[in-house]
């Protein structure tokens, strides 16, 4: 039964393959357990550019609106912009139809409380309670509320990030720029942004819509090297993380922008720091340096953002290059990712591999296995019994560390598979540790 195996019901919402498992009858009712969790007001929608989006979004109207919720409509919006629009109107919550980085079949459904906050596992666990008993107050004819276009949304989030950092300072460093927003929903307000900051910009695959391009980047790196360009910015489709690629066209690791940006916010806000579990060690070294403390999470921007606002942290994120400015907007936020660097780039008035040349530097190796559900937990444990001694977290799979390298692996909330992420001094001994752990996880022949 493939439609049952694609579904995927958990914290981060509900996805699903288009037409074979994520259907407008399951949107709608979802969206309906929604507005009768949020209560019967105003709950804003908003979609990114896959060709699914607009037929799903009109689904979840649909079920909001039965239920006596008032929507307002975003159309495409980034992730990161429909959650602060969420916050800075006062609205119940809101639902983003976006599914990140998955294949265009898929699409999904991410839920944000009133603080514009994705839903923490127990708020998720009650939606889902409601969805599955199916019992929703409809509401009689009369009593159906209108829905609401707004087209505010990217440029109240724009001058958000803009009074958080030195405008002035940025535009006078004349930054000549790339941006590659694959194609996603973040192509137009990432062009206003970065115009806005004074830089000379040139746009790839910044068609709302289009074909996402090929994950490796090579445009992007070729057109930073080419151009004369002082770096380049790669989004994902949703615009809530980013990449960086150098003046030499260098594309660094994505946790490379969480690490420069937790510099950068520690200069400027001091600690802590809260990151998660599979974030480089990198942010350890950063936070000694500055005397602050680094509290690691379960991997997930809920976990990561509810220890942030408990902590009182300023600065955070996710090792995926997934940015989180408390102080300007709690989630993962490229577009303030974006501006953080850039601030930093003209604060520190070198190159973008000049301050990447300043910061600790450590070899990363990753790997994907999957893994039937019944099989992940023998084969932690097996990891575990390996590197008994070494162990310093079992928070959210395991993790080890020794002086000179460090091990993280976790299965995944969403898919059936296990993920492994290896750092060390050098290429061959991270790849090493990869090798090591990855035999021990299969299972026995």
């Amino acid at each position: 039964m493939p439609e049952a195996l694609s579904l995927k019901i958990g914290a981060t919402g509900v996805r699903g393959v288009v037409g074979e498992s994520l259907t407008p009858q399951v949107v709608t009712a979802y969206a309906a357990a929604f507005g009768t969790y949020c209560g019967a007001g105003p709950i804003v929608v908003g979609t990114d550019t896959r060709p699914s989006g607009e037929m799903l979004k009109q689904a979840a109207i649909s079920g909001l609106l039965s239920v006596g919720c008032a929507p307002v409509d975003l159309g495409i919006a980034p992730s990161p912009v429909l959650q602060h629009f969420v916050r800075a109107s006062g609205a119940f919550g809101g639902v983003s139809v976006t599914s990140g980085h998955q294949p265009p079949e898929w699409n999904a459904l991410r839920f944000f409380g009133p603080s514009g906050i994705v839903l923490r596992p127990n708020q998720a666990a009650e939606l889902t309670d409601l969805y599955h008993q199916g019992a929703y107050p409809r509401v009689p004819a009369e009593a159906i509320a209108g829905v609401r276009r707004d087209e505010t949304a990217t440029a109240r989030h724009r001058e958000t990030v803009l009074r958080h950092v030195n405008v002035e300072r940025i535009r006078g460093r004349r930054f000549k720029l790339v941006a590659d927003c694959a194609n996603g929903a973040g192509s137009s307000a990432t062009r206003e942004l970065l115009e806005a900051l004074g830089c000379d910009l040139v746009m790839l695959n910044a068609e709302p819509g289009a074909e996402p391009p090929a994950k490796h980047l090579g445009e992007l790196a070729e057109a930073v090297r080419t151009g004369g360009a002082n770096l380049g910015f790669a989004q994902d489709p949703d615009a809530d993380r980013v990449a960086l690629v150098d003046e030499s066209g260098e594309m660094l690791d994505e946790g490379c922008t969480v690490a420069l940006c937790v510099r950068h916010g520690l200069r400027r806000w001091g600690g802590p720091v809260v990151v998660n579990v599979a974030t480089s060690r990198m942010i350890d070294d950063l936070a000694a340096e500055a005397g602050a403390e680094v509290v690691r999470t379960k991997v997930g921007e809920s976990h990561v953002v509810e220890a942030m606002l408990a902590r009182g942290a300023a600065i955070g994120g996710e090792e995926n290059g997934g940015v989180i400015a408390a102080a300007i907007n709690p989630c993962r936020d490229s577009f303030v990712a974006m501006a953080l660097v850039l601030e930093a780039l003209a604060d520190e008035g070198g190159t973008l591999s000049d301050m990447r040349a300043t910061m600790p530097v450590y070899a990363v190796a990753r790997t994907v296995l999957e893994f039937q559900p019944r099989e992940v937990p023998p084969a932690m444990r097996r990891l575990q019994r390996l590197y008994e001694g070494n162990v310093t977290s079992l928070l959210d799979g395991v993790t080890a560390a020794w002086p000179d390298r460090w091990l993280q692996a976790r299965p995944s909330s969403t898919q059936p598979v296990v993920r492994v992420s290896a750092e060390a001094d050098t290429a061959a001994a991270a790849e090493a540790l990869l090798h090591e752990a990855a035999e021990c996880l299969q299972p026995p022949r």
